[in-house]
């Protein structure tokens, strides 16, 4: 070999190593740094939907636990959550907070499908990650359109479906009369029910929806109670759920029950609306029931009470709104595992729709998180149960209500 090749040959090596090391060099976008990851996140602290507030509570109590044991690849994260009242408005002005002020790296888990919707136009032209949206409105799982935004929990549709499905098996000759959130999420509650009973879509005779600031539903459970219908579907956030549960048994109306997944907890809707008028209502589930005796010897369920009693003291057990953050805040430590040491918000958006198989300790048995470049939907089974008097029972098999991507 003469000493020029030789030369070129060494010249060449050396450029390799170089690039080598450039490509494994640290990178970083505004929150994200040597020491800490920043994560903005939006929830109703006050307002109507109160309930949901102790969601962000359960998901910055999971960070301090991953921070005691040393944080993510030896970074902390730093964890910015800010109440919206569930206010479209107020949620934009915060949106704008923590991107321009505070700059996060991403908003995880903002929740609610009226301020989703009102931030995703923002979050995608400013090119930063709307991660895991708590709302199951199936707009947030469209990569073509906005490519920034992804959704965690089974959609809207799906659900929908499910219902559709045990309903044409188990009533095909109910009678069935529903009351909905006046917003994305409850159009597209009731779209799947339509789509999944096809052909026999006419046996919803009645349909009323509500608005989330209503003092009450009376007016329109008695509606759709006069209606005839021997079927009832309930899409609501807690309180109305609580308060539809508590008519329904005060007008002495006996209808086959079903109550949208997002409104189940033991704590925060059935025991406001007396645990017996909730007895015998089905829904549906993907996360373990900490009220359900069958999860009572359960690792999962076990490592997420040692959780609660370390870092969320004051969390209520009864209140499956506490395994849902602790589930999702799971999820996103996964993202942020798999980013390494590119922290940039296109790794981290990549990095979210390219989840294999992971699963929460907390999803049921079977339940698994799955997503890729055009399936931003990350969780599409469930499992039916049913509530009987003092906890869920699951029955029946995990089901697919997927939808046409």
């Amino acid at each position: 070999m003469t000493a020029r090749i030789r030369t070129l040959v060494a010249m060449t090596a050396i450029a390799a190593m170089t690039a080598t090391a450039a490509s494994a060099q640290k990178k970083y976008d505004p929150g994200a740094s040597d020491t800490e990851i920043k994560i903005g996140n939006i929830m109703p602290y006050s307002g109507p939907a109160s309930a949901y507030g102790t969601i962000g509570k359960a998901q910055a109590a999971y960070f301090n636990k991953i921070n005691a044991e040393g944080g993510i690849n030896g970074r902390k994260i730093n964890f910015v959550s800010y109440d919206d009242a569930y206010s479209p408005p107020k949620a934009v002005e915060q949106a704008r907070k923590l991107v321009e002020s505070d700059e996060v790296l991403l908003i995880f888990q903002p929740l609610g499908t009226p301020s989703n919707s009102a931030i995703q136009k923002y979050m995608n032209l400013k090119k930063v990650p709307q991660l895991f949206v708590a709302t199951g409105a199936t707009k947030f799982g469209d990569p073509q359109n906005f490519p920034w935004t992804m959704g965690w929990q089974p959609n809207y549709q799906s659900e929908g479906r499910i219902y559709a499905a045990y309903i044409l098996k188990n009533y095909p000759n109910g009678k069935i009369a529903a009351i909905w959130q006046n917003d994305d999420a409850g159009r597209d509650q009731m779209k799947g029910l339509r789509d999944g009973l096809g052909v026999k879509a006419n046996m919803i005779i009645a349909d009323k929806s509500y608005e989330v600031a209503d003092p009450t539903l009376d007016s329109q459970i008695v509606a759709l109670k006069d209606s005839g219908a021997d079927i009832f579907m309930t899409w609501a956030a807690p309180k109305g759920a609580a308060q539809a549960i508590r008519k329904v048994a005060e007008l002495g109306w006996k209808p086959v029950y079903f109550l949208g997944n997002v409104s189940t907890s033991v704590a925060t809707v059935l025991k406001p609306a007396g645990l017996d008028n909730a007895k015998g209502i089905i829904s549906t589930a993907y996360i373990k029931d900490p009220t359900d005796p069958v999860w009572k010897d359960d690792a999962g369920i076990k490592a997420w009470a040692a959780f609660m009693d370390k870092y969320f003291s004051d969390g209520d057990k009864t209140n499956n709104n506490n395994v849902y953050g602790y589930a999702t805040a799971q999820t996103m430590v996964q993202v942020l595992k798999q980013c390494g040491d590119n922290l940039t918000r296109e790794n981290v958006t990549k990095q979210a729709a390219s989840l294999k198989g992971f699963t929460s300790d907390v999803l049921l048995p079977g339940i698994q998180i799955n997503t890729g470049p055009n399936d931003f939907f990350p969780i599409e089974q469930m499992q039916l149960m049913k509530f009987n008097g003092q906890s869920w029972e699951l029955f029946g098999d995990i089901i697919a209500g997927e939808v046409g991507h």
